[in-house]
């Protein structure tokens, strides 16, 4: 193991050396942090800056790179040196940019940046070089389970990209819904009338490609592994099973359409004549084949009047059946009643809706119907009732606010999409989204068979950051399966998921994380001895990261595993952590601050803040100039669910007189980057009160935010406000004991 040697560089650019004393810092850094080589630099993201520290690196046989710069999330590019292990001091963002230039604040503001030094000093000091899992798995195949327009965009997707693709489908044919359409809604200009589906074709395309192997009339009987391994048992069609090792999964299972039969008020099971958006595409097809006009299943007769309910089942507020919009439903009845009026201008058709909502064609598809003679009608149907001859339509006319009644030859009801996601225990059992499913991935994990999913049924994804990516690492969800979607809509999405299980495969066969940490080469190590088999962190980490060996220990599948810290945080005995991120790196930093006496009338705030958005909405506030207190020192975290509360009890010991987190929107619409981190911590959290009333402290010392990436503006202000509490309530009475 070669020798650690330190060094620190001090950037005088972005006015740094006009508002700080960089001398007293490179000091501090040689004196107090002992760092073996301390530089001062006029402009160190420059060619010459880097080229310095590159020339230190290979010539003085550097091993530790403190930074004292700009935000760590500034400059990644120019400060990557993968050979050494890697600290970051802010300076600018940090501190330049979020105080004032008066010269009365100077004094405060080299304070504020004399203890980032510090901190940044005891960081790297208690910081290893992450050299990766040595276990890295290499295996790069990549697995589709379902065979619509999702799974088979996906496969091919997949497949040109130069990856060996396994395609799995239930059925004995390939196409999914796509296959039982007459026409598509239109996906490029103009917009104007219902397009081919295409679907031959790109079956055709699939069964093909020489690196796609289909199954036909398969199903999984168990997924067992995690990305670059993952080991699958596949039921085929003649009844044997047979094994495939793939690198990453894609799950493309498609949706089903709400019971129409849970929709008696509007006349479908009462007669015929009321028929699903899937009906009429059966009939439409019928007819095409035959080569005539669309007729009315109860006597065969030639329809000359269609009435189309939008939200039929779905946006229901009462609770008894989807309370969503499918998204898709009013462009299908737009195509269905172009059916009509394409082979006879003389069908009378009307579209009942309450929003009418077209995405991805403007309005050109909507006004294309109406040109065709397409009357739509803003209205809440009551009521679909048998009449003779047809059927007989009463609804609130919501435009001329009175009771309408129209008499149809036939009826299309819009019902919504229900995900194919299988099975899930976390789902209400009056959930109206919750079908009678079987389990499609049969996980061998002992969180459950399939992944989890979202209130309505639909498989869980961070929406807002990161779309595709699931609970189960190397496992992406695509097309409504993972929420409602049109056909373009799923060929967009299919192709993020081949992108993003490409993404996993590489990340795996080089031992980094898959996300949102891409790239990142660390993994959590656990110290064995000192476990006491609590099972917090198995039970905790919130991918199923950790499972448990014979002896009941935790055994950590680290392609799975996200780099949250959530495991770490859990951990009452302190024994798990990162080579780059542990409770000693951030313990450090939280010791290395210089506190001020009790008579100094400066306090000191400790402010833990998630890096995926609190972190970020602090330097895009500095970016702005918003001023906060200089009573504060802030450390960015992975997650708020990485926190460990020693942290917490470390800070007040040690004379802070407050401590703030700020991390992610917990709750069914969270925002948290590690799904459940945020919400842990804010639990953890709440158990700290015992603790400060034991050591006689207020409970108003700890204070946990919920941030948004957005916040910009807010972070500042809630900093003021907090320091603002703590000088209400007075100093910590533990600085005299620190």
């Amino acid at each position: 193991m070669a020798e650690t040697k330190t060094a620190a560089y001090i950037c005088q650019g972005c006015g740094i050396g006009e508002r700080l004393s960089t001398r007293q810092l490179a000091q501090i850094a040689q004196k107090e942090g002992k760092m073996a080589l301390v530089r001062e630099h006029p402009f160190l993201c420059g060619a010459e800056g880097v080229g310095l520290i590159r020339d230190d690196i290979e010539r003085e046989a550097v091993t530790h790179v403190l930074i004292a710069a700009c935000s760590r999330r500034a400059k990644t590019e120019a400060f990557h040196f993968p050979t050494v292990a890697l600290a970051r001091a802010n300076l600018r963002e940090g501190v330049l940019w979020s105080q004032p230039e008066a010269d009365e604040a100077a004094g405060l503001t080299q304070e504020m940046a004399n203890d980032y030094v510090r901190m940044g000093c005891a960081e790297l000091k208690k910081t290893k070089l992450p050299l990766g899992n040595p276990l890295a798995a290499t295996n790069r195949r990549i697995l589709v389970v379902g065979g619509g327009v999702s799974g088979l965009t996906a496969a091919l997707e997949a497949a040109r990209a130069g990856y060996q693709v396994v395609l799995v489908e239930k059925e004995r044919a390939l196409g999914g819904w796509a296959a039982k359409l007459h026409k598509r809604v239109p996906f490029r200009e103009p917009h104007a009338d219902p397009a081919d589906t295409g679907i031959e074709q790109l079956i055709a395309q699939v069964t093909g490609h020489p690196r796609i192997r289909v199954h036909l009339g398969a199903t999984l009987l168990e997924t067992r592994g995690a990305p670059g391994r993952f080991s699958v048992q596949v039921s085929v069609e003649s009844g044997a099973a047979v094994t495939e090792e793939v690198g990453s999964i894609v799950q493309a299972t498609g949706f089903t359409l709400y019971d129409a039969g849970k929709l008696p008020a509007l006349g479908y099971g009462k007669t015929p004549d009321v028929v699903d958006q899937a009906g009429l595409e059966r009939l439409a097809r019928q007819a095409a084949a035959a080569g005539g006009a669309i007729r009315r299943p109860s006597d065969g007769a030639e329809v000359g009047s269609v009435v189309f309910v939008q939200c039929a089942g779905q946006r229901d507020e009462g609770g008894s059946h989807l309370p969503y919009c499918s998204g898709h439903c009013c462009a299908t009845s737009i195509k269905q009643a172009m059916y009509f009026k394409d082979a006879n201008p003389e069908v009378d058709t009307v579209v009942i809706y309450t929003d009418l909502r077209v995405p991805g064609s403007g309005e050109d598809f909507y006004r294309s119907a109406q040109r065709k003679g397409v009357t739509f009608t803003k209205g809440r149907v009551a009521s679909v009732e048998p009449a003779s001859g047809g059927c007989k339509v009463s609804f609130r006319d919501l435009i001329l606010d009175e009771d309408v009644a129209l008499e149809a030859d036939l009826v299309v009801l819009a019902t919504g999409q229900v995900p194919n996601s299988g099975v899930n225990i976390e789902l209400a059992d009056d959930d109206p989204a919750k079908a009678a499913q079987v389990p499609i991935l049969n996980l061998a994990y002992r969180q459950g068979k399939d992944m989890p999913q979202l209130k309505h049924g639909f498989t869980d994804s961070h929406f807002i950051c990161f779309p595709y990516e699931t609970r189960r690492t190397g496992i992406y969800a695509a097309g409504p399966v993972r929420r409602p979607m049109d056909m373009a809509q799923a060929v967009e999405d299919a192709t993020g998921a081949a992108l993003k299980a490409i993404q996993a495969v590489e990340n795996a066969a080089a031992g980094r994380a898959a996300h949102p940490r891409s790239g990142d080469l660390s993994y959590p190590i656990v110290r064995i001895e000192g476990c006491t088999q609590c099972k917090r962190c198995t039970v905790e980490c919130p991918f199923g990261a950790i499972d448990e060996d014979e002896s009941r220990f935790p055994v950590f599948n680290e392609s799975r595993c996200r780099r949250c810290g959530t495991c770490m945080g859990a951990c009452p005995v302190r024994v798990i952590g990162f080579e780059n991120y542990s409770v000693d790196t951030v313990g450090a930093q939280i010791k290395a601050v210089d506190m001020p006496d009790e008579f100094s009338e400066k306090p000191r705030v400790l402010l833990l803040a998630c890096e995926n958005d609190a972190y970020p909405a602090l330097d895009m506030a500095a970016l702005q100039r918003r001023v906060y207190s200089a009573f504060v020192r802030v450390i960015p975290v992975r997650c708020l669910g990485s926190v460990n509360t020693i942290w917490i009890t470390d800070a007040l010991n040690s004379g802070y007189d407050g401590v703030m987190l700020m991390g992610c929107k917990h709750g069914e619409d969270y925002q948290c980057h590690f799904v459940k981190g945020s919400e842990l911590a804010n639990y953890r959290m709440g158990k700290i009160d015992d603790t400060l009333k034991q050591l006689g402290l207020e409970t108003e010392r700890v204070a946990t935010y919920e941030v948004a990436i957005t916040d910009v503006a807010r972070v500042a202000r809630l900093i003021d406000d907090y320091v603002a509490k703590i000088l209400e309530i007075g100093l910590s009475p533990m600085k005299g004991f620190a």
